[in-house]
């Protein structure tokens, strides 16, 4: 009698032990591709103020290659997409605490940031390139012909990076491209350093007395970042980056705003 009744409180005592540790045990966190299909939504996180990627038309719509490519992947995930706007010095930030699902607003891909997030599979590719004033006389080639120089570049950016790795350059950075360009033509910087064909863009349609300089530097990768642990969402996002670009759906948004393919390596 007094056995049986022993069995029977270690075995009560074993149930209450495993729902204990089962309480224990971090629940497995759900794939954010569940998450996007769950909710119905694509939160996107972009600048907002970096044409002709992302920017604001007159009207308050959001507008830009970025924007573009980001409602096409939220099509051929299933959903609808939602735009956040942050300024980039807190963009990536932004993405860690979890305010939004991806940032697609020309992250490059470097290895610093492929340890804090994963990638998709690059979907546009441009080049660092010189702006200067029209009416500039020196001639710079390189970064090292800036030494002694100020250069405006963006704050939190590969460029910021790359302009600081070399000694000598005054560097001073700004929240948006707009106000870069706006210092450069009244002479507060030297030269501006950005995306070959945001600079392209900026040219073509400003009324600044500034013009292309070189172009420093290797091809850079753009790709999407999203938090680490969700095989599912990237496996599903670059095949719909694939789909898009084997139907030619990539190409066509490239050609809209740059009238040449920019979503292949050169």
């Amino acid at each position: 009698m007094h056995k049986r009744v022993f069995s029977f409180k270690l075995a009560q005592g074993a149930l209450l032990a495993l729902a204990m540790a089962a309480v224990a045990l971090p629940a497995s966190a759900a794939d954010l591709l569940d998450k996007v299909k769950a909710r119905g939504t694509l939160k996107v996180a972009l600048e907002g103020t970096y044409p002709p990627f992302n920017y604001r038309e007159k009207d308050g719509q959001i507008a830009g290659y970025d924007v573009d490519v980001a409602r096409l992947l939220a099509a051929r995930l299933g959903v609808k997409v939602e735009f956040v706007s942050s300024e980039w010095a807190s963009i990536l930030a932004g993405l860690s605490a979890g305010k939004y699902d991806v940032i697609i607003s020309q992250v490059g891909i470097n290895p610093k940031r492929e340890q804090a997030f994963d990638f998709s599979t690059p979907y546009i590719y441009s080049m660092p390139q010189l702006i200067v004033r029209k009416d500039e006389k020196a001639v710079y080639k390189t970064l090292d012909d800036l030494k002694g120089k100020k250069l405006g570049v963006g704050q939190g950016s590969v460029y910021e990076q790359q302009a600081k790795a070399v000694p000598g350059i005054e560097v001073r950075s700004y929240a948006a491209a707009p106000d870069t360009m706006s210092d450069l033509a009244f002479g507060r910087v030297d030269a501006a350093l950005n995306d070959s064909l945001m600079s392209a863009y900026l040219l073509k349609n400003s009324k600044l007395p500034i013009k292309a300089g070189a172009q420093v530097g290797a091809v850079e990768r753009m790709g999407i970042p999203f938090q680490k642990g969700n095989p599912q969402f990237k496996q599903a996002l670059n095949q719909a980056l694939a789909a898009a670009a084997a139907d030619g759906s990539l190409k066509a948004i490239s050609l809209k705003w740059f009238g040449t393919d920019v979503s292949k390596a050169p």
